[in-house]
């Protein structure tokens, strides 16, 4: 059976699913698990290029070794609310929830902590570990880059010299958390990936072509194309500006990236946790929070938009559903685990 729109999944059977396909695949249990929660929550808020749709890509990388299955972080480093990883190329997934859990435990502590991963595999969502942290009162900041990625030029430059560099924020609020997930970058190479599949273009010109002019052709990445820094040809010097910091910020703090030319899938994660009420105090921090939340919700709507929302907004909206109604997934994401799943021996998870 093909993946149609009316076909929905119990979030539970995708993620038993998946780790049934990572364990058999030959990925310890707690990080198959780790693999699986995290994929299926990505799945869940919507950010359908970063959910279930890697996973076919994750066990070729088991499959290739690139991805290592079992063992723990080398600690370079650890100060306290200061800890360095190098991640030996385990799961992203474990090693980033791992890191925030281990980031709010120092923070309970410290007020506040941070925690750099060197050479970890793809990590998948950002948005996706928030709630980690948030559900704990605490705000958290992540920043992701890919050492051996370079899909990104410089403002002003045709080369690509990194990957689209995503940043995230949890903000915790009397309501329901702020969650912030953007990148330095346009859009992204695996949404790029998947119109190149379908056969479709962008609505805009969110490319450059290897000649250095605009393109809404997905296709110019094959061919030296790069996508543009987050405010395009007008004003890309702010994504350039934040792509640098993340590169600094993941790579730099962790002491390993793109000086040492890594080869094959990995990432760099930088994971920051505040505790506030070592601040200025929780419940003060929650007045300041709601009352910004309150005046962007209460904000007049410019023509067209029905209210003005918050950052993560959607993504909750689409998580209870999900949860209440089951998963639709993009078509094509279960059509592409069925190979993997018939080598390994793993039944298909049934719809509802």
């Amino acid at each position: 059976m093909s993946d149609t729109a009316d076909i929905r999944y119990a979030p539970q059977a995708l993620r038993d699913f998946a780790k049934a396909l990572f364990t058999a695949a030959g990925v310890e249990e707690a990080k198959a698990a780790a693999i699986a929660y995290y994929l299926v929550e990505a799945d869940l808020m919507g950010h359908s290029t970063h959910g279930l749709a890697l996973a076919a890509w994750y066990l070729q990388s088991v499959a290739d070794g690139i991805m290592k299955c079992d063992g723990m972080p080398e600690i370079i480093s650890d100060r306290g609310p200061a800890v360095a990883w190098r991640g030996q190329r385990l799961p992203g997934a474990w090693l980033t929830s791992e890191a925030v859990k281990l980031a709010c435990e120092r923070a309970e502590r410290f007020g506040t902590a941070t925690i750099t991963i060197a050479d970890s595999h793809h990590i998948g969502c950002l948005a996706a570990y928030l709630p980690i942290a948030t559900e704990r009162g605490y705000m958290v900041s992540f920043a992701s880059s890919s050492p051996s990625g370079a899909q990104v030029a410089p403002f002003g430059g045709r080369k690509g010299v990194y990957t689209p560099n995503p940043v995230a924020h949890g903000i915790p609020t009397p309501g329901d958390p702020i969650l912030i997930d953007i990148s330095a970058s346009i859009t992204t190479v695996n949404m790029a990936q998947r119109l190149v599949r379908d056969g479709r273009q962008y609505e805009h010109d969110w490319l450059m072509d290897a000649e250095g002019n605009p393109s809404r052709d997905p296709r110019v990445l094959e061919s030296g194309g790069t996508l543009l820094p987050t405010g395009g040809l007008d004003h890309g010097q702010k994504g350039y500006g934040m792509a640098l910091h993340v590169e600094a910020f993941t790579q730099g703090l962790a002491g390993y990236g793109r000086a040492d030319a890594p080869k094959g899938t990995n990432a760099a994660v930088t994971v920051q946790v505040f505790d506030p009420q070592a601040f200025g105090g929780r419940d003060d921090f929650l007045r300041q929070t709601g009352w910004l939340a309150d005046a962007c919700h209460d904000n007049p709507p410019r023509p067209g938009v029905n209210r003005v929302r918050l950052p993560g907004e959607n993504g909750l909206a689409r998580k209870r559903a999900a949860i209440s109604d089951g998963v639709q997934l993009f078509a094509g994401i279960i059509d592409s685990l069925r190979p993997p799943a018939e080598r390994l021996c793993v039944a298909m998870p049934d719809a509802l």
